[in-house]
């Protein structure tokens, strides 16, 4: 072959690896079919995760939610933050497999999704991307320790009912069970490997499973009649009722998770998809329990219903110890994403020889300044308010709509941009949680305490 031929050749190569190479970008990317899932979740394994996350500790403070909106509203305001709950879940997944397509990736995380919104997004905003992957891996820190400060309270307070039924003679404040509680906390958090924490969930479980069941034998007897006081309550007090209800129904932590690891993915959108039957399902709950304990409890029901129980009978007793129990072990399970997400950032910054050591004052750190926010905090009902209008608010509504107009401004905002106007609303609807929220539970506190 002479120098012109392997010229010719070496051209025609270059344009038909061109042409390959345009095909293949022109060809729509399946993110499902290039997933490789060790171990895939079937369809009804993923309802049950996603059902996990969504009940736990928030099931018991429906029924002190209900007492700051009354009957009526707080049966449609449970389906409000429900619709609103499961559309920005909704839109979080469709946004992250339209970004999978176009980035060509099998699947994102919850911070990937962010970051990668603002990289292909807008000019202007994509030298943000790295920033907003920090502060949506810093909102998940800070729901997960948030949410465990409350975990604090509600193992305190439990604590506090148990021992002054038995020992009267020595009475303690809250506060006090929150510093006993530092030393056992700080031991259990120690444990760095999620499969030595698969007993402790199976426990922790189980203990709420049975807590849930002895509680609702209570709850939904002797239910009293219904008076017009409990039909609605002032509007001042109703941020409360949502920041809690927030708080109660998020679990969009761990909705990517659940979605990446599907058999069929295909299967967690649509009707009736896992995650609306799941989402129903859990609203329906949520509207049962917190409508029954606010009819039985009324203005007594207190931010764990458990704490409503009869103190002089045994099966009451041990609802206490068992919700105790297992928001104990439930406390280390919630403390492994923020201290991993902790770990990553600061691990660079110390020699490989005092590894151990760091991630020990890490973990000591963390969950001392979970105790030290529920000391600050004592009361259980206007702690949730506080860390939901918060935390769970900016992880749940914020974060999603950002990521989605970030995403849809250059490409499809819809007709007579929808889009916009529906995320406008939702952040209109955020920023009423947050501020609301807040205020309502500062002023609480400052008049509860000073």
């Amino acid at each position: 072959m002479d120098l012109n031929e392997l010229s010719e050749y070496q051209t025609r190569s270059t344009i038909t690896l061109a042409r390959q190479d345009q095909l293949g970008r022109d060809t729509k990317y399946d993110p499902f079919e290039h997933r490789n899932v060790t171990h895939p979740t079937s369809t009804v394994g993923s309802f049950f995760h996603l059902l996990k996350s969504s009940l736990g500790s928030g099931l018991l403070a429906m029924p002190a939610a209900f007492k700051h909106i009354g009957v009526i509203p707080g049966v449609f305001g449970t389906a409000l933050v429900a619709l609103i709950a499961t559309h920005c879940v909704h839109i979080l997944v469709s946004t992250s497999r339209a970004l999978c397509e176009e980035s060509r990736v099998a699947s994102l995380s919850y911070a990937e999704t962010c970051e990668k919104a603002f990289k292909y997004g807008p000019k202007i905003i994509r030298r943000f991307s790295t920033h907003v992957r920090h502060f949506a891996d810093f909102a998940m820190a800070g729901v997960c320790l948030g949410g465990t400060s409350v975990y604090v309270i509600f193992i305190a307070s439990s604590l506090k009912d148990i021992c002054d039924h038995f020992y009267p003679s020595h009475v303690y404040s809250v506060k006090t069970y929150c510093g006993f509680l530092l030393l056992p906390l700080i031991l259990t958090s120690q444990i760095r490997h999620l499969k030595f924490l698969v007993p402790f969930s199976l426990l922790a479980n189980l203990c709420l499973l049975l807590t849930f069941l002895i509680t609702c034998y209570y709850t939904f007897q002797g239910i009293p009649s219904v008076g017009p006081d409990k039909l609605a309550v002032r509007v001042t007090q109703w941020p409360l009722f949502l920041s809690t209800a927030i708080f109660a129904m998020e679990g969009i932590n761990v909705v990517m998770p659940v979605e990446n690891e599907m058999a069929n993915p295909r299967r967690f959108l649509g009707c009736p998809g896992v995650l609306n039957v799941t989402m129903v399902f859990v609203a329906t709950l949520y509207g049962v329990v917190g409508l029954f304990g606010y009819l039985k409890y009324g203005d007594e029901a207190q931010g764990s219903v458990t704490l409503n129980l009869p103190q002089d009978e045994i099966l009451a007793m041990v609802a206490k110890i068992l919700v105790a129990v297992a928001v104990f072990f439930t406390y280390c399970l919630q403390m492994y994403a923020p201290l991993d997400i902790l770990w990553t950032r600061v691990q660079s910054c110390i020699s490989v020889n005092y590894h151990n050591l760091g991630q020990v004052v890490l973990r000591t750190l963390c969950v001392a300044l979970t105790v030290t926010l529920a000391i600050a905090v004592p009361d259980l009902e206007l702690l949730i308010g506080l860390v939901g209008a918060i935390f769970f608010s900016t992880l749940g509504l914020l974060i999603p709509v950002v990521v989605q107009t970030a995403h849809c401004w250059d490409r499809d905002l819809g007709p007579y941009l929808l889009v916009l106007w529906k995320n406008i609303l939702l952040l209109l609807f955020y920023l009423l949680v947050l501020v609301s929220g807040c205020y309502v539970s500062v002023t609480e506190l400052v008049a509860k305490f000073s």
